[in-house]
């Protein structure tokens, strides 16, 4: 009875590791959002990785995460590590493409919760008066990975690409009130057009 049943266990370990063996590996998440702002005012809050902390969707989830900064402040080189709870693991962003107001590539690289390097990019379409930004992430995940989030009943689009459409969304709101006060200061540093002078 006991042999049958750890043929049944194994049989069900064996079909449940073949499902997952067939799950492609590689995954890609994408989000967009329209910012009422020109390319190069979205751009200057991405391309500087300490204003992350401004908008990131991850940026508080913990308030005692370490972090630290190398390189340049800003563009190709610019270093962000963090080593946090397990919300945000531990790892680092590299920049290592910067096109002024057009394109943003980074190097994602994770020690846990699993080790793992992804692409991350940031592209910048004029739209009008105001910019397109896409958010976007690829990568492929490991055997562990992929049974873990198969048991969990978990999707990496969903999961990723709400946390991708909060960023935005703050990111918007951080733009778009930046916008706003640029636009005031220029308004009240307009001159005042001289008085009419009257002849008697």
């Amino acid at each position: 009875m006991i042999a049958r049943l750890l043929a049944i266990l194994l049989a069900v370990i064996l079909a449940f590791a073949a499902y997952v063996a067939l799950i492609p590996g590689e995954f890609s998440v994408e989000r967009s959002a329209a910012i009422a702002a020109p390319p190069e005012a979205v751009f200057k809050n991405v391309n500087n990785l300490k204003k992350w902390d401004d908008w990131s969707p991850w940026a508080k989830r913990d308030p005692n995460s370490k972090s630290a900064y190398e390189g340049p402040e800003e563009g190709p080189g610019a270093i962000f590590k963090w080593d946090g709870n397990e919300e945000v693991g531990k790892g680092q962003m590299t920049i290592v493409e910067s096109n002024p107001s057009e394109r943003i590539a980074i190097k994602l690289e994770f020690e846990r919760p699993f080790p793992g390097t992804s692409d991350v990019g940031f592209a910048f379409k004029p739209d009008g008066d105001g910019t397109n930004v896409t958010w976007s992430l690829s990568g492929e995940q490991g055997f562990v990975e992929r049974a873990i989030m198969l048991v969990m009943g978990l999707d990496m689009d969903e999961m990723i690409g709400k946390e991708y459409e909060t960023g935005l969304a703050s990111l918007k709101r951080i733009v778009e009130s930046e916008q706003a006060a640029a636009q005031k200061d220029e308004g009240s540093a307009a001159p005042t057009p001289p008085a009419e002078v009257q002849t008697p």
